[in-house]
């Protein structure tokens, strides 16, 4: 498959993106039969994207909408053979630029490690290497606390310490605002018993 990088076409001489629709599973297979299509019949089609994230889609960058719909008439497992629509390049930046496996990770998250000797194992999050994509796991089953360096890849977020953080402050602030009460409560019997003191 050709490798073609939309974002630095920057939309070379009236160039559009078309949305294409292809059954889950098989957009490379799609992706690959147009491109023996562009080559056997010299269509102008100028790029081809194939996004991991986005299943049953792909995109198209070409001159025209019926240049498209040439290109993929005929060919299994597309969906319809009309194109889906005109794409704009800002929509699909994030595609063309692959996160961080890190991103969204935090120092005492909660994961679970999914490949490798420790398998199963859950673990917190002591510190983070972005540069190599890798953490430092503080295993829970462990009987002493050993740093086990593992990629970012072979583990799965059970547990976002913000959300813990946010759980831990509701839970103080309706602490606080229950022993405000109590103590009002206290105070004003205080009060009664004082005044009742002083009646005698």
């Amino acid at each position: 498959m050709v490798e073609i990088n939309l974002k630095e076409r920057k939309k070379e001489q009236g160039s559009s993106i078309y949305a294409i629709r292809t059954t889950i599973g098989q957009e490379k297979l799609v992706a690959n039969a147009i491109q023996l299509r562009v080559k056997n019949d010299n269509l102008k089609i100028k790029a081809l994207l194939v996004p991991q994230v986005l299943k049953g889609y792909l995109f198209v960058e070409a001159l025209e909408a019926a240049v498209v719909t040439q290109a993929i008439r005929g060919i299994k497992h597309v969906r319809g053979y009309n194109v889906v629509g005109k794409v704009d390049i800002s929509e699909i930046e994030h595609f063309l630029i692959p996160a961080p496996p890190t991103k969204g990770l935090n120092v005492n998250d909660i994961v679970e490690i999914i490949s490798g000797p420790f398998k199963g194992e859950k673990a917190k999050i002591t510190r983070i290497d972005s540069s190599k994509d890798e953490v430092i796991l503080e295993l829970f089953e462990s009987p002493y606390p050993i740093p086990i360096r593992v990629h970012a890849d072979f583990i799965k977020l059970i547990q976002s310490s913000l959300e813990s953080e946010k759980k831990e402050e509701k839970k103080v602030s309706k602490k606080e605002t229950t022993e405000k009460s109590e103590e009002k409560e206290v105070s004003e019997e205080g009060t009664e018993e004082k005044e009742v003191f002083f009646k005698i």
